[in-house]
């Protein structure tokens, strides 16, 4: 098969939900380790390893047994969804209607740009913190602003930028973590009774591992959207090796960060533990350097979520009409449209925002897995990669079908068998008091709807096979 000769690329990416044609595919492996370690070095990721000695109360020593359990096992996931990027070229929400339908896929669809927009308030709102915890003139909301603005206009190049940023991140963050850690360790110096503080209980072990595994499966809805430009023949295997290892490092040390200062501040203060002003206080003379550069991986971090977020919302409106194609200018109207709207809420909502951002984390939970388990159930283990991209933007859904009640049906029931399961601020449910408040269900989720999708999939299958779909450039009419 002849390749075709490399387009090139604009600088301002012109692309949104359409399939990238193979003469335009471009980059190595490597960026994706670069993409996923760079953004994940930011405040977002310490405030979240600080749950671990904080809200979760455990002692440091198991708090950073958990936060690596969970990273280690949720990265699993991430990566498998990263590999497919490549081979199909499309957006990852674009290829969740192989498994649910043109129109069942909009029940994920929207879930997840619900997830976007949540993720982008959380970050505005520990950035602007952030950036009024070391800059007296900035006030909370001016942080959030700040921080807000910078990633509308990444989002609005686009994918080359957001992948140069993130390169330049992974050294300038990177090097910043590590002067944190040599600062706190070896010149502030930690108390006598550091490793008394905090306890080893369940719940909080369990509760660690889940809110780290999140971490990563957060991603899994739109990490392929970061590797969909790689060449087709980067593979599947360096394409997971360098997602896993780039997000897995990139997560788990800022959250072991988080957890050594959550202790510290235990420590120090007897009240209510404030992350952002304890990691400050611990760092000073550093404290304007190191935590501007975080702020600057929380902008990273959020161009991402808003790049990804306006790809589904853009998913949704062309699912009610298949011809509409959008470009550069459609992708930032809809940019500042959810950035407004994502800036609301954390002005509205950040004088409580901790206990919004648990809860929060515990509704993407037990949206997320059953949808993870089918997609990746779907194309490793049914579909093997073979997919018709083509009528990936049929109105029909082409071979695919309008809704697919096979993986709805899996998913809605992968929702509900989490529930008993589930111990939440809002919710406790029987299976989980009965173990003493330890929560479960995302564990429960993946092995009940897992093989409930295959089989079912199998002995209900689609009318029409879909015929491997070796490249995307037969939908050069698409474009």
């Amino acid at each position: 098969m002849n390749t075709p000769a490399p387009a090139e690329v604009p600088r301002l990416e012109d692309k949104t939900i359409q399939p990238i044609p193979l003469n335009e595919r471009h980059g190595k492996a490597r960026d994706l380790f670069t993409i996923w370690f760079g953004s994940n070095i930011m405040i977002m990721t310490i405030v979240t390893g600080g749950l671990a000695t904080t809200v979760f109360g455990l002692s440091f020593v198991p708090a950073v047994v958990a936060i690596i359990i969970g990273n280690l096992l949720g990265g699993i996931f991430m990566a498998l969804h990263s590999a497919q990027g490549p081979q199909l070229g499309v957006a990852q929400m674009i290829q969740t209607r192989g498994q649910f339908g043109s129109f069942g896929a909009l029940l994920i669809v929207v879930i997840v740009v619900i997830m976007y927009v949540g993720f982008f308030a959380a970050n505005l709102v520990f950035g602007g913190e952030a950036m009024a915890a070391v800059s007296p003139g900035i006030s909370v909301d001016g942080g959030i602003v700040i921080i807000g603005v910078v990633s509308v206009i990444a989002t609005i190049f686009g994918y080359r930028l957001i992948h140069a940023y993130a390169r330049v991140l992974s050294v300038a963050a990177g090097l910043a973590l590590l002067l944190s850690f040599g600062w706190i360790l070896l010149v502030h110096g930690l108390p006598s009774n550091f490793l008394e503080q905090g306890n080893f209980n369940w719940v909080g072990f369990m509760g660690t591992i889940s809110v780290s595994a999140l971490w990563q499966l957060a991603y899994a809805p739109y990490v392929s959207d970061y590797s969909r430009y790689m060449p087709q023949g980067t593979g599947s295997a360096p394409a997971f090796w360098a997602s896993y290892s780039g997000c897995v490092l990139g997560t788990l040390f800022p959250m072991i960060l988080g957890a050594l200062v959550g202790t510290l501040a235990v420590t120090m203060s007897a009240g209510d533990v404030e992350i952002v002003g304890s990691l400050g206080a611990l760092l000073q003379p550093w404290t304007l350097i190191i935590v501007g550069i975080f702020c600057l991986g929380v902008a990273a971090s959020n161009a991402m979520n808003l790049y990804c977020g306006v790809l589904c919302a853009l998913t949704i409106w062309q699912t009610f009409k298949p011809t509409w194609l959008p470009r550069a200018k459609t992708r930032s109207v809809a940019a500042v449209v959810l950035f407004t709207l994502a800036v609301l809420i954390a002005l509205f909502a950040r004088d409580n925002f901790i206990l919004f951002y648990t809860n929060f984390l515990s509704f993407l939970m037990y949206v997320l897995v059953p949808w993870t388990a089918i997609n990746l159930v779907d194309y490793y283990l049914l579909q093997h990669g073979d997919y018709r991209v083509e009528d990936f933007f049929k109105r029909d859904g082409g071979v695919y079908g309008r809704f697919n009640w096979v993986a709805i049906g899996s998913y809605v029931a992968g929702a509900l068998i989490q529930v008993p399961f589930s111990a939440t601020a809002v919710y406790t449910g029987p299976l989980a008091a009965a173990m003493g408040g330890v929560d479960i269900s995302w564990i429960v989720g993946l092995v009940v709807v897992a093989p409930l999708y295959y089989l079912a999939a199998r002995i209900f299958p689609k009318k029409t096979k879909a015929a491997p779909f070796p490249s995307p450039t037969v939908t050069a009419d698409l474009i």
